[in-house]
């Protein structure tokens, strides 16, 4: 009985160190991103690129992706409010699925963005692919990196870590609760691994 109830104790103190961990990863990540996050177009710096970060264009259900609509909505704005002058689309390109060539069509032909001022990126496999290529291909390091806000927290860290003087700029979220909820907990863990990836100089990607 003894035995069982000192793995019990080992099992809880366990779980205790994984939360803490998970905390204090988090609040590193929110404490250096403090202050770089926009949601008003008013109030956000201009810079010369939007780094605009890929989703799917649609659902499994076949509709449109209410993330998608948001993050183009975002990027027209702030080339419509002269904040920014080009634009990198990024995100994956595989056989028949192409996100970067679905963001460029949906910005040209639904948000009036002329075509000759967008980059595509078809490499952007994943947020920090997506952060250092715009870098270290594209040479734009002074970005403004469109996303939901949730997502826009990883993206900075990444960046910052990468030497870039990057802003975000919030792309509306989509208030359904199983939406929120699972993203909103989906990031908390991928913060987690981003700050564990930066600790041992271990590259994401």
């Amino acid at each position: 009985m003894k035995k069982a109830l000192d793995i019990l104790k080992s099992f809880f103190a366990l779980v205790e160190i994984g939360v803490l961990l998970m905390l204090l990863a988090n609040i590193w990540v929110f404490s250096v991103t403090n202050g770089r996050t926009f949601t008003k177009i008013s109030k956000i710096p201009p810079r010369e690129t939007a780094l605009v970060l890929g989703t799917s264009p649609k659902m499994k259900s076949g509709s449109a992706n209410p993330y998608f609509i948001s993050r183009m909505d975002a990027t027209a704005l702030l080339f419509h409010h002269g904040k920014i002058k080009k634009i990198i689309v990024s995100g994956e390109k595989s056989k028949g699925y192409d996100e970067p060539a679905a963001m460029k069509r949906f910005l040209v032909y639904q948000e009036g963005v002329p075509e000759s001022i967008i980059i595509e990126d078809p490499k952007g496999f994943n947020t920090h692919k997506s952060i250092s290529r715009s870098k270290d291909v594209y040479h734009a390091d002074k970005v403004i990196i469109v996303s939901q806000g949730f997502h826009n927290l990883r993206a900075l860290f990444f960046a910052r870590n990468n030497g870039m003087d990057a802003l975000g700029f919030d792309a509306q979220d989509v208030t359904k609760p199983e939406s929120f909820y699972r993203n909103q907990s989906r990031e908390v863990l991928a913060r987690v691994l981003a700050v564990f990836y930066y600790v041992l100089g271990i590259s994401p990607d």
